[in-house]
């Protein structure tokens, strides 16, 4: 059954509590949770970034980037035909001796359309390497925006999908400070302002293209490591949770449906016109992000990036060479 895009349409956006390193589970779920968006009328269904397994550092992760044609890809291609809908997330996918963070979008003929993030984010960097697609789907419904967690606060996002695009869908795997580090109060002021910058990506990312986006996220709780050193595997506990912050979020940047961290697994829908308008904010081309970071946030992208992609780089040798072998 076609989409008049003329009028509005019932999308929906998926919330995740997944396990890390735990891909049927994370399946299972995801399966479940598209399900029942598809089956309360939704035609349209977002997935979060790696809805295959939360991504922290834990070094089960080398052992949970899928190759092409895997079961993640199968299960975007079997609920899209199913149900006559558009369903898509993101997934570690490994490409020869490299690894992307992968996005799937599935329309109901079977045909995908993918993109890769661009950068990974701070110990993201141990896991993949960045891609150098524009993210523009050309589907059967028109042109569609990917982007993906911090593709959302960068300029360059905006730049490669404006005036190109009816509406975005995009994920996230977002994380907060970690809960078992001292001193209480420097976490919560570090949560306070990741949590607004989280809440408020969407909103300004629609914005700026002025068009309606779909944002699924990760929420849960996990336990990993943070690496202290570039070149080095020494690290200490992390323990935290993932923001959440799912949205449905209109042109003029409206949020019209919305989930939190406390929603845990679950879906939210709305009926939106899926159509672009005038942007309602200016960029400023100038700046490499959108909004201003704070101290914390800079400084941990540029020291978690160094650390994971040393670490990312020996991985890749081992697997070009054939010394690496999964655990």
């Amino acid at each position: 059954m076609s989409i008049d895009m003329s009028q509005p349409v019932r999308v929906a956006a998926v919330q995740m509590d997944g396990r890390v390193a735990d891909i049927g589970y994370n399946l299972e779920q995801a399966r479940r949770l598209s399900e029942r968006a598809f089956s309360s009328g939704a035609r349209i269904v977002a997935l979060p970034e790696f809805f295959t397994t939360p991504v922290c550092f834990d070094e089960r992760l080398n052992d949970c980037a899928l190759e092409p044609g895997n079961e993640a890809v199968n299960l975007l291609t079997e609920l899209a035909g199913r149900y006559g809908g558009y369903i898509g997330g993101s997934m570690l996918l490994r490409k020869g001796a490299d690894v992307f963070n992968t996005y799937v979008f599935a329309q109901p003929d079977g045909k995908l359309f993918t993109h890769d993030k661009d950068i990974p984010t701070m110990w993201e960097s141990a896991f993949y390497t960045g891609g150098h697609d524009d993210g523009v789907f050309k589907s059967d419904i028109g042109a569609l925006g990917c982007a993906v967690c911090w593709e959302l606060i960068r300029t360059q996002t905006v730049k490669r999908l404006r005036g190109r695009i009816n509406f975005a869908i995009t994920g996230s795997n977002w994380w907060r400070a970690a809960a078992n580090w001292p001193p209480a109060l420097l976490r919560r002021l570090i949560d306070v302002s990741n949590d607004k910058l989280a809440a408020t990506s969407t909103v300004n990312f629609a914005k700026l293209l002025g068009v309606p986006v779909i944002h699924a996220g990760q929420a849960g709780s996990f336990d990993g490591r943070f690496l202290l050193f570039p070149g080095s595997t020494l690290s200490v506990p992390y323990s935290s949770s993932f923001v959440g912050e799912t949205k449905i979020v209109d042109s003029d940047g409206t949020v019209v449906a919305a989930l939190n961290r406390s929603d845990g697994a679950n879906t939210v829908s709305a009926d939106l016109l899926l159509q672009p308008r005038p942007p309602g904010r200016t960029l400023d081309e100038t700046s490499f992000w959108i909004p201003k970071l704070s101290a914390a946030h800079l400084f941990f992208w540029q020291q978690q990036n160094y650390c994971g992609g040393r670490y990312y780089r020996r991985q890749r040798c081992q697997r070009r060479t054939g010394g690496y072998t999964a655990k």
